[in-house]
């Protein structure tokens, strides 16, 4: 079973190309976990949550998961979580270890898991504080799906670079 890291930017085509690898992974018809809590009641966010569903049909079952991943997946079965940025951000008043600790038992499950997460450690150090913890705590989670995964994708203009 493996386990993919597909990371980038913003708009970068991660998603479209995560969703693409993930189909293509032999088994039972694979899992989407939609990391987005809808409570914040963004019109913008709304409008890309519904692109996102167009996108991938019905080909996938989808599962609406914003804090404890744990609780929706099982070994042999197939997932795509778009996206572990959302996730982090939905968690930022969870420690790194608790993190680290849920992610720890998502790699010991024997299934498939494709990880889309975005990719903000280009930018300049953010004034405000949750601000400066969400980028942090997005570059040690990144750094630790990459350690774990299988393989690694850096996607730009929806151009995949494997890393690993």
């Amino acid at each position: 079973m493996m386990k993919t890291l597909y990371f980038g930017g913003q708009k970068s085509g991660k998603s479209n190309l995560a969703a693409a690898y993930t189909l293509s992974l032999q088994g039972p018809k694979p899992h989407y976990i939609a990391t987005y809590d809808n409570s914040y009641h963004d019109e913008a966010m709304a409008e890309r949550v519904f692109k996102h569903q167009v996108q991938r049909q019905d080909d996938f079952i989808t599962l609406e998961q914003s804090h404890d991943l744990s609780k929706v997946m099982r070994s042999g079965e197939t997932y795509l979580i778009d996206c572990l940025s959302m996730w982090i951000f939905n968690n930022l008043e969870q420690t790194e270890e608790y993190l680290i600790n849920q992610l720890a038992y998502l790699f010991s499950l024997d299934c498939n898991i494709v990880f889309v997460l975005n990719d903000v450690s280009c930018g300049v150090i953010p004034m405000e504080a949750q601000s400066r913890r969400f980028v942090d705590m997005s570059g040690i989670i990144g750094q630790y799906v990459a350690a774990q995964s299988d393989e690694v994708y850096r996607v730009s203009y929806g151009l995949p670079q494997q890393l690993k």
